[in-house]
């Protein structure tokens, strides 16, 4: 990634020189939406995390429908209600946000990870290590969390730590879960049965790792955190939104078809409520 950081200016640092059209987001750039969304979290409790928010983004690129920001945003970051106020760019305004220029901030940020995650989707790539494939934002929070002092660790309680891409995969699948029309299985066998395994090694991640720590994503000589089945099962996962993301393009937004509604027999009441028979009223 590219070393992009503010200049040392007040003025600066409330507009940061990143995002720059082309270039990927630098580290400063998770760092500033990681911040944004824990000043959200102090208004409304619900908002996510960004990992979850980066799995959320991913499901709704592939969405077999595109949908509008009126639509997804209120649902990640609001109560879920469309919105039907906009400015220019089809963006509503969320009550979360402290004001207006924040949310621009979000927005600017959130538009060009998108564009980051929308490009290597649509980029043909052979192996995971190819420098222009989708690389999910996640974190090893039990690598971080193994390397804590007794003392951390005692301030931190017997709270739950999500597995390796957990996050992720629950905010992909809560897209998902949230537009089920637009990810019904398609009549071609095939292509089911394509959807079907795509969306299972997806959901598998969802789950906890509980395999032998044999690993650590957080740091290369850090304590072992997940197992080699979760680092293969993270892999696997990212094929699947590839897969998914060709699938819908394919097949395109679902056609909604007119069903004509069956006339009545001639010898049956009018539906018009008269009381005569339909040959006799709106038949005749």
């Amino acid at each position: 990634m590219s070393e992009l950081t503010p200049v040392d200016t007040p003025e600066a640092e409330e507009s940061a020189v990143y995002p720059v059209p082309g270039e990927r987001l630098p580290p400063p750039a998770y760092d500033e939406l990681d911040a944004i969304l824990d000043d959200l979290r102090s208004r409304e409790e619900e908002i996510p995390q960004w990992e979850f928010c980066e799995g959320f983004m991913a499901a709704v690129i592939c969405n077999r429908r595109p949908l509008s920001p009126a639509e997804y945003l209120p649902m990640l970051l609001g109560d879920g209600i469309t919105a039907e106020e906009t400015d220019a760019d089809g963006i509503p305004a969320l009550p979360a946000f402290a004001d207006a220029a924040q949310q621009a901030r979000f927005i600017s940020l959130w538009q060009a990870r998108w564009n980051e995650v929308q490009t290597a989707l649509d980029t043909k790539v052979d192996n995971l290590g190819d420098e222009r494939c989708y690389e999910p934002e996640v974190m090893d929070m039990r690598g971080a969390i193994a390397t804590l002092s007794e003392e951390e660790l005692a301030e931190m309680g017997d709270q739950e730590v999500p597995s390796f891409g957990q996050i992720w995969a629950l905010g992909f699948m809560f897209a998902v879960e949230n537009w089920p029309e637009d990810w019904a299985a398609p009549r071609d066998k095939e292509a089911a049965e394509w959807l079907d395994d795509a969306l299972t090694r997806i959901v598998t991640l969802t789950e906890d790792d509980t395999g032998k720590p044999e690993l650590s994503m957080f740091s290369e000589d850090g304590p072992p955190s997940l197992s080699q089945a979760r680092l293969d099962a993270f892999g696997d996962a990212i094929w699947a939104v590839y897969d998914l993301r060709q699938l819908w393009k394919s097949f395109g937004p679902r056609v909604e078809t007119l069903r004509k509604e069956a006339e009545p027999g001639r010898n049956d009441p009018c539906p018009c409520g008269s009381g005569k028979k339909y040959k006799k009223c709106h038949g005749a």
